[in-house]
């Protein structure tokens, strides 16, 4: 036996390699940002909800069952029946995740063979062609019109290996939309054995007359699926729920490939609660209403451009001009604790991403950018 006490160099390059789908794939960083200093922090670069979570659904957490060493129900069948009554749809397509995060990656892996393309817009979210990678396919990028997606440009990517398409409507990150006749078009002029996988995360903000959630040609059809999620307009972020509304048969493969209990008990009894406080997603939504416009004429009035919007987050552009661009301005701002997304990765860097927060918190960034841009405030 050999008498060496050596250990391996943890330096040294392992000879075990991730498959090379995923071998260059850089990680997901979600850029929360860091505040400067101790002491309240406005965090708008994660589109949180802006009023936190439902009262009732913090209670409902406190209240749960306490045997906690239990695992979970699989089916999470009384928060099904509570999300179908409030969405008037049929259970039984409801599948639950860890986040829809989580329902993407499992749509790729269910759907997607190794060389299958699936098709994401231009300024889609970062986790499409990540998880298009990780189940072995092809992401194929269809360039958007003026930040808006393109029907006519995800049809012109379609070949003879897509097999799935990610829309994000509205968008993110650029919070614009396409109406439900667009949406209707597109999958009209896709084939039938393409998957058209529509994430509707900030759907419950748009107030437009010509938007659907997707919940009519998911029931119309047998190759669309719904995403949606609890973590902006039920203000659930760190529990990490959400959903998928798909044709029986998509349900039960998720199912049967998804991790079996990966919506936890405390998620699912906060959950419940959410969904029946219709009044705390009402005033959610007025208080959305009510201070993006205000918001984006305050910008406006500074000079400068806030990008058309229909969610409850921003894209807000500033001058290339040194000590004024957008990588000041996030410094700046996160020298007074006030987080916003920096958008290089998404390749519009001349911009950030903020949500909109509480009336205070809007206040408070319209004066700090004021400041930064050695302009008078704007009366309140």
């Amino acid at each position: 036996m050999s008498s060496s006490n050596q250990t391996p160099s943890r330096n040294k390059t392992s000879a075990i390699k991730p498959k090379s789908s995923i071998a260059t794939m850089v990680s997901y960083t979600p850029n929360h940002g860091g505040a400067s200093k101790p002491g309240r922090v406005i965090r708008l670069s994660a589109n949180e909800g802006a009023l936190g979570m439902s009262p009732k659904a913090l209670t409902a957490m406190r209240t749960a069952d306490p045997e906690l060493h239990r695992y979970p129900a699989v089916a999470a069948s009384r928060l099904a029946e509570a999300v179908a009554k409030r969405n008037g749809i049929d259970p039984a397509g409801i599948v639950f995740g860890c986040g829809s995060d989580e329902l993407i990656q499992t749509l790729c892996l269910a759907y997607l063979e190794p060389g299958d393309e699936a098709i994401h817009t231009q300024y889609g979210f970062l986790v499409y062609p990540m998880a298009t990678r990780i189940a072995g396919g092809v992401p194929v990028m269809a360039p958007d019109d003026d930040y808006t997606v393109s029907v006519d440009a995800i049809l012109a990517a379609v070949s003879d290996r897509t097999r799935m398409v990610f829309l994000a409507n509205p968008n993110n990150p650029t919070g614009t939309y396409i109406p439900q006749d667009e949406v209707k078009r597109l999958r009209a002029g896709l084939r039938d054995d393409i998957l058209l996988v529509m994430d509707a995360a900030y759907c419950e903000y748009v107030t437009k007359n010509d938007f659907d959630s997707g919940i009519e040609l998911v029931e119309a059809h047998d190759n669309v699926v719904m995403l949606r999620t609890f973590s902006k307009l039920y203000g659930m972020a760190g529990l990490r729920l959400g959903w998928a509304y798909a044709p029986k048969d998509i349900a039960a493969t998720l199912e049967s490939i998804k991790q079996p209990f990966g919506v936890n008990s405390l998620a699912i009894a906060a959950g419940i609660a959410a969904v029946e406080d219709l009044a705390f997603q009402e005033a959610v939504v007025e208080s959305n209403n009510r201070w993006l416009p205000w918001s984006v004429e305050k910008f406006i009035e500074l000079g400068l451009e806030a990008l058309p919007t229909v969610t409850n987050f921003m894209l807000l552009r500033f001058p290339e001009e040194e000590g004024r661009d957008a990588a000041a301005a996030r410094a700046f701002l996160a020298e007074r604790n006030i987080l916003v997304r920096e958008m290089g990765g998404y390749g519009v860097p001349d911009t950030v991403r903020l949500s909109i927060g509480t009336g205070d918190e809007m206040r408070d960034v319209v004066d700090a950018l004021a400041d930064f841009l050695g302009k008078e405030r704007p009366a309140s």
